[in-house]
Parts: structure tokens; C-alpha cells; sequence
């Protein structure tokens, strides 16, 4: 199961080593216990919209991209959860079970 908490953690974490900051630094910045970041970054713990934004304000980042990061990590989970369907062709014969008992 897709967990958005947990998309947004990665997010949140790619982007902060990304800028080679760390768990403090972010957390000063933000005004958030570096605690409560570390399980946000882990996926442990979900975010208010306000804590959210005061996050991504520290790292520098829109609310709005942010979202988009997660939306597309969400997308290729999604891609990857689902089975392939291949198309049947019209003119394809009905499968045939046999039970030799």
C-alpha cells in the first residue's frame, strides 16, 4: 500500500541532503524538534499543512513543488503496484478449463 506519509518523508529528505544540510540545521530553521523531522523524513509521523510549509520555507521550497515531487513519487508507485494489462483481441478464443479428475 502507497503511504503518502511516507512519499512525502523521502521527499523531504532527498531534498534536504540534496542541499547537504542536515537534520538540525533544517529543524532550527523550520522550528521543529529535530526529532519530529527525523520521523517525518522516516515516514513515522504525518505533517500539518502549517508544519509542512514551515518545512519546506526552511529548505528553501514552494509548498506547491513540494507537492509535486510527492504527487509524482505517488504516480510511479502507482505504476508499479499495478498488474499489466495486455489488450485481448476481439477474435480471441475463450480460455478452456479442464478438469481430469
Amino acid at each position: 500500500m502507497i503511504l503518502l506519509r511516507r512519499e512525502l518523508g523521502d521527499v523531504l529528505r532527498e531534498q534536504r541532503q540534496t542541499q547537504g544540510r542536515t537534520l538540525r540545521d533544517v529543524s532550527a530553521s523550520a522550528k521543529v524538534s529535530l526529532g519530529y523531522l527525523s520521523e517525518l523524513e522516516r515516514g513515522e509521523k504525518e505533517a500539518s499543512s502549517e508544519l509542512l510549509a514551515a518545512i519546506c520555507a526552511a529548505l528553501g521550497l514552494q509548498l506547491s513543488e513540494t507537492l509535486m515531487l510527492v504527487t509524482e513519487k505517488v504516480a510511479v508507485s502507482e505504476a508499479l503496484s499495478q498488474p499489466v494489462r495486455l489488450p485481448v483481441p476481439a477474435n480471441a478464443a475463450p480460455a478452456v478449463v479442464s478438469s481430469a479428475a
